[in-house]
Formats: C-alpha cells, sequence, structure tokens
C-alpha cells in the first residue's frame, strides 16, 4: 500500500497535467460548471507545480532553484499587492489571494512545459551526439 501511494505520488509530481486532468474530470463530474471546475483544478495543480518545477531543473541542469521560486512568488504577490492597493485603494484579500495563485499557475505551467519541451531537445541531442 505504501509503494502504491509512493508510486502515485511521484507520478502527479512529475507530471502534473495528470492531477489537473483528474481534479477537472472530478468537478465536471460532480457537476461544477466548465470555468469553476478549470479552476479548482488550477487551483490544486498550483501547489503541485511548486514541487515540479524546481525538482525538473534540479533532474535536468544539477541546480537548486526552490529558494528562488520562493523568492519570485513572494515578489510577485507584493507586486501584485501594491498594484491591487493603487487601483482600489481597498484591498479585498480573498480576490487579491486568488488573482496571485492564478497568475502562479500560468507562470509555473510555462514553465513546466517549456522545462519539458527543453529537457527532449536536450535529450535528443545527447543521444544524436552518442550515436
Amino acid at each position: 500500500m505504501k509503494d502504491l501511494l509512493h508510486i502515485v505520488i511521484s507520478i502527479i509530481i512529475f507530471c502534473p497535467i495528470v492531477l489537473f486532468v483528474i481534479v477537472y474530470l472530478i468537478g465536471r463530474k460532480v457537476k461544477i460548471r466548465g470555468t469553476h471546475a478549470f479552476g479548482a483544478a488550477s487551483d490544486v495543480t498550483t501547489l503541485c507545480l511548486f514541487f515540479s518545477v524546481p525538482l525538473a531543473i534540479g533532474v535536468l541542469w544539477r541546480v537548486n532553484v526552490g529558494a528562488l521560486l520562493v523568492i519570485l512568488a513572494i515578489m510577485m504577490a507584493m507586486i501584485f499587492t501594491y498594484i491591487d492597493w493603487r487601483t482600489k485603494k481597498e484591498i479585498e484579500v480573498k480576490p487579491l489571494l486568488k488573482k496571485i495563485w492564478r497568475f502562479l499557475f500560468l507562470i509555473l505551467s510555462t514553465a513546466y512545459l517549456v522545462i519539458c519541451i527543453v529537457g527532449v531537445i536536450q535529450s535528443i541531442m545527447e543521444y544524436l551526439q552518442v550515436v
């Protein structure tokens, strides 16, 4: 049982798209509207992407960027908070956190996609040099 849980968690961390699809399909199955199911899936996947992106970078280039990612997320949250404060004068915390979290989903998803593409290209190049 412990091995099965380990395998499932490893698959989800190494391939967060699987988690996104599972949460989205479950959301649609329990009659959540399409946009809300997509939002719930992106919210859950963002947490997974916080682990996946530094892990993928570490595997490919042997560089630890976990702390850098946290610092960038905090700086981005500060910028979003400042912009929200300047435009509205009254900060509503829940919508602000939702906006930050969804933006992090976009950034981390894009980063993960780019890392995967670069990793595949790098593997192909290494294979072609060996052959």
